[in-house]
């Protein structure tokens, strides 16, 4: 089975790996505290502080094996070699919905990088897949739940 690749801009690349250091370095021994202050208490048959400590240390652990894998299958966007007439992951695209005036921007990226209150879309939301490979001027079709929406793409930037 191929794992699935993870398409990164510099920029996420970086955040992603300094999580993962952080996630390593500092809260991995955080947790470890709590567990020894926990085990402690004595009888962990009825310690909640023990198994809360056992449980956030699962999420961490987990946390953890997420983003190595992220990175193992990391594919980097290189600013320097896309396209920049036509929306690619790492674009910054500038639309206007068909019959509106309202401009939205949205930065396009890997599913990694996914932040819809910074503008942040997946290439792989709807949104997303539909303004790949188009270039100003180009109209986007996408599906939401209501029907069809039409949106013109404005400008496009990296």
């Amino acid at each position: 089975m191929v794992d699935k690749e993870f398409f990164f801009t510099e920029e996420g690349l970086k955040k992603t790996e300094d999580e993962l250091e952080h996630l390593k370095s500092v809260v991995r021994r955080e947790v470890a505290e709590k567990i020894k202050i926990a085990l402690g208490y004595g009888d962990l048959s009825e310690n909640a502080e023990y198994d809360h400590a056992k449980n956030e240390q699962a999420k961490v652990e987990e946390k953890i094996a997420k983003l190595e894998n992220m990175l193992r299958n990391a594919v980097l966007i290189e600013e320097e070699k896309v396209d920049k007439t036509l929306v690619n992951i790492g674009s910054v695209v500038k639309v206007k919905e068909v019959g509106t005036d309202d401009e939205e921007e949205y930065t396009i990226v890997g599913s990694a990088e996914t932040d819809p209150l910074e503008g942040k879309i997946s290439n792989e939301s709807p949104m997303g897949s539909a303004l790949l490979g188009k270039k100003v001027g180009d109209i986007a079709e996408v599906e939401v739940p209501d029907g069809t929406v039409s949106f013109e793409i404005v400008s496009i930037t990296m």
